[in-house]
């Protein structure tokens, strides 16, 4: 069970005002476990609900989560607790891709919605947007969609683990600041693209390197594109389409006629020749690609 699944015990107390009973139900771990930890590492409750007992609120659930996790990875609990509560984290071990596939599936299998965005937020942290995409993720959406092939609807896992990919990706996102007037990379799906999640990773992937990224998000009106690439006069435009029925081709014309670089992105733009637009299917050729892009003037 996650934080966002369970708030309060039922029968008193206010969302974020956590009884010890539940907070141990919560973690996997005895009442006395609990009671443990509180008196040997400071880890007890913090919020004071009414009456004299203490509660456990929403944040220290979520570093309990994550001592719990730490724990799980081998880590002892004193350790645990100090890199949770304390942010000393020098002396934890690495985890291994593996590990993190499995923790983020099991998340998303049980829709632990504040474990997986947990698990994202440490992801990006130890290995990048690029890297997460690639080494963690592509594997966890290719098992989900052999499952689906196999008649196994896991609809509900994807879709949880896929808006909090989203939403992690604007967190870390948001952490980079580049000059306002900057010229860089405009990134946009086609007006009737949907799947927009491979370009907001590619546009994480970008900012975290130093190049300046505008995304659009997902289904931008042609107009729309077309009058933010007038005002913005990007280095570069991608083009996003996930499907062949997607693809507008007269939009990435009509770019192209007003003296601005297209890249035609995704698997939509296969077999498809559109003036001089490159196409890339590849987050490693579209971050070189803009990269030469950049270094160009």
């Amino acid at each position: 069970m996650s934080v966002d699944r369970l708030t309060g015990d039922g029968d008193s107390g206010t969302a974020g005002s956590w009884a010890p009973g539940k907070v141990a139900e919560v973690l996997g771990v005895s009442p006395v476990t609990l009671r443990t930890w509180a008196s040997r590492y400071g880890v007890g409750p913090t919020a004071r609900a009414g009456g004299r007992h203490r509660r456990y609120s929403d944040a220290d659930v979520r570093r309990l989560q994550y001592m719990q996790r730490l724990i799980d990875r081998g880590v002892r609990a004193r350790e645990a607790a100090a890199a949770a509560f304390s942010g000393r984290e020098e002396a934890l071990p690495e985890v291994s891709i593996d590990r993190r596939v499995g923790e983020l599936e099991r998340a998303a299998e049980d829709l632990e919605f504040v474990s997986i965005a947990a698990l994202l937020d440490e992801t990006l942290d130890a290995l990048g947007a690029a890297a997460m995409w690639t080494d963690v993720l592509l594997p966890i959406l290719r098992n989900l969609g052999g499952r689906w092939l196999r008649g196994d609807v896991c609809f509900e896992s994807e879709w949880a683990l896929t808006t909090e990919v989203s939403l992690a990706l604007q967190r870390y996102v948001a952490r980079f600041v580049t000059a306002p007037s900057e010229r860089g990379v405009l990134i946009g799906c086609c007006p009737d693209e949907r799947h927009s999640l491979p370009v907001e990773v590619l546009r994480a992937s970008l900012v975290e390197v130093g190049i300046p990224a505008v995304y659009l998000g997902q289904m931008v009106p042609a107009e729309t594109m077309v009058g933010m690439a007038s005002k913005l006069d990007p280095k570069l435009i991608v083009l996003w389409a996930m499907s062949a029925n997607t693809v507008d081709d007269l939009l990435c014309q009509r770019l192209q006629r007003r003296g601005l670089e297209v890249v035609a992105a995704g698997p939509g733009w296969e077999g498809l020749h559109v003036d001089d637009a490159r196409w890339v299917n590849d987050l490693a050729d579209a971050l070189r690609i803009a990269a030469e892009r950049m270094q160009a003037d």
